[in-house]
């Protein structure tokens, strides 16, 4: 592909930040999306998959370090074994599903962060053209000290019309 992706904003929704009944349920729960704008020239999706592995942005071990220019790790896994192939093709409804019942696990979700979740993640969700589920990576591709997150759903929007894609994680740690 000639031309790149271009970061255009994150956003990094903490769950500590809003006041639950139970202060123990949230533990350490948050969601980082990534905002990348579209090449200009139409592109298959698994190209456009493959650019935003091969984006500087996709080097993060979501572990507190941030982007790491020459990082080696993305989340939990090697970044050298992240490959289009293992993404998976989901529908809005079930990306929503696992997201949902992943945010709730502890009890409902007080309603300012349920507003931020709605307009950060779901309405991006209903948006997208294409969702793309990172999975089929097996225990071989975690790295060094990837358990550190408990759980850690991670789903590419691919939304044409507004000629963006989105790298949305959703995790525990």
């Amino acid at each position: 592909m000639n031309s790149k992706l271009t970061h255009e904003a994150s956003t990094f929704i903490n769950f500590r930040d809003y006041k639950f009944q139970d202060s123990k349920s949230h533990g350490f729960r948050w969601v980082d999306v990534k905002r990348l704008r579209l090449p200009a020239e139409s592109v298959a999706d698994g190209e456009l998959l493959a650019a935003l592995i091969g984006h500087e942005q996709f080097r993060d071990d979501y572990a507190g370090g941030g982007v790491l220019l020459e990082g080696s790790r993305h989340g939990p896994y090697w970044l050298r074994l992240v490959t289009p192939e293992v993404y998976e093709a989901v529908s809005c409804e079930r990306t929503a599903h696992i997201l949902w019942e992943w945010a709730n696990q502890f009890g409902d979700v007080p309603a300012e962060l349920d507003a931020g979740l709605q307009q950060e993640v779901f309405d991006r969700l209903s948006a997208a053209d294409h969702i793309y589920y990172l999975s089929g990576l097996g225990d071989e591709a975690i790295h060094d000290w990837g358990r550190v997150h408990d759980c850690f759903h991670e789903f590419v929007l691919i939304d044409r019309s507004a000629g963006r894609i989105t790298l949305l994680v959703a995790a525990d740690d």
